[in-house]
C-alpha cells in the first residue's frame, strides 16, 4: 500500500467520473497509455483490479475493491488539496505567529505592526503574550521584544534607543531640562527592580541623585496616576511616556534630564538558526520600519 501515489488515485477518480480511460486522459492532460500505467501500478499496490473493463462503448465500472479504494482515495485527495492550499497560504504570509512583548512595545510599536500585518494578510493568526521576567526565554515564541539583550541561543536586532525622561506634576520643576541633583532625596514613583530599572537607578545614583522611592508598580497608568496625585515624580523611558499620551494631560509635564542617562535599548529576538515563516519575516521588517518612524527626543531636550 505504500507503493501507490496520489496521481494514481487522481487518475482512478477521473476514470470513475468520466467512464473511460480515454476521456480521463484528456481531462488530466495525459496520454491514455499513461493513465493505463497509473491504474496498473495502483492495482499492483492494492493487490487486485479496481475497474471492470467491458470493452467497446460500454463505460468501465468500479470493482468492489475499486469502490473501497476510491472512497478512501477521495479523502486522501481532499486532504492533499487542503495541504497544498495551506502551504500556499503559508507562503503568502498567512499562518500563525507567536510574539512576546512588554508594555511600551505593546502600546507604541506593536499596534502599527499588527495593523499592517493584518492589512496585508487578513487570515493570519497573531498570538501575543506580555511578560517582563528578569530572565526571559524565547521558548516556543517566534519573536520576542525585550528592553535589553537576553541570554541563550538567540539572535537579536536592536530597534531603537529609548531615552529616559522625567515626568512630574505641573509646576514641580521649571520648564526645560532638570539637573539630576535636583532629584536627590525627592519623592519618586518607579517600576519594580526588574529589566532595565536597576541600571537606570544605578546611573542616577552615579550622578549623585538618590531619589526617595515611595511607590513601585509595573503598571504605567498607575505610576502616572500617582504623579498626578502629587505622590512623586517618575523617570520613565520615552516609549512608556508616549504610550500613555502624557502630552495631552495639563496636570503633567515632561522634562529632559541634565546630564542625560544612558538610554534603554529595545531589541527584537528570535531563536538562533531558526528559519522564519514568511509571516515572521514580514513582522521583523515591519518592526524595523515602525521603530525607524519613531523619533525619540534627546534625553536632555
Amino acid at each position: 500500500m505504500t507503493d501507490f501515489e496520489l496521481r494514481h488515485l487522481a487518475a482512478m477518480a477521473a476514470i470513475a467520473e468520466e467512464g473511460s480511460f480515454g476521456r480521463a486522459a484528456a481531462r488530466l492532460g495525459y496520454t491514455q497509455s499513461t493513465v493505463s500505467q497509473q491504474i496498473a501500478a495502483l492495482e499492483r499496490a492494492v493487490g487486485g483490479p479496481v475497474f471492470d473493463r467491458p470493452g467497446g462503448p460500454k463505460p468501465v465500472r468500479l470493482t468492489p475493491l475499486g469502490s473501497v479504494v476510491l472512497n478512501h482515495g477521495r479523502e486522501l485527495l481532499a486532504k492533499a488539496e487542503a495541504l497544498a492550499d495551506a502551504v500556499d497560504r503559508f507562503k503568502a504570509g498567512d499562518g500563525r505567529i507567536d510574539i512576546g512583548t512588554f508594555q511600551s512595545v505593546s502600546n507604541v510599536i506593536l499596534p502599527s505592526v499588527i495593523r499592517r500585518l493584518r492589512d496585508e494578510h487578513p487570515g493570519c493568526d497573531i498570538r501575543l503574550s506580555e511578560e517582563e521576567p528578569e530572565q526571559p526565554r524565547i521558548g516556543d515564541l517566534d519573536l520576542l521584544f525585550y528592553d535589553g539583550r537576553i541570554d541563550g541561543d538567540v539572535e537579536h536586532l536592536k530597534l531603537l534607543d529609548d531615552p529616559y525622561l522625567l515626568v512630574a506634576g505641573a509646576g514641580t520643576f521649571p520648564a526645560g531640562p532638570v539637573p539630576l541633583e535636583q532629584l536627590d532625596g525627592a519623592p519618586m514613583v518607579a517600576w519594580p527592580l526588574t529589566c532595565d530599572q536597576p541600571w537606570m537607578e544605578q546611573a542616577l545614583a552615579g550622578s549623585g541623585a538618590r531619589p526617595q522611592v515611595v511607590f513601585r508598580t509595573a503598571v504605567n497608568d498607575t505610576l502616572l496616576s500617582m504623579v498626578r496625585a502629587g505622590l512623586g515624580s517618575a523617570v520613565l523611558p520615552w516609549l512608556a511616556i508616549r504610550g500613555a499620551d502624557v502630552s495631552s494631560d495639563d496636570r503633567l509635564r515632561v522634562h529632559g534630564l541634565r546630564p542625560s542617562l544612558p538610554p534603554r535599548e529595545v531589541y527584537l529576538h528570535w531563536r538562533a538558526g531558526r528559519t522564519h515563516s514568511p509571516l515572521a519575516g514580514r513582522a521583523i521588517e515591519l518592526a524595523v520600519e515602525v521603530a525607524a518612524e519613531l523619533a525619540p527626543p534627546p534625553a536632555s531636550a
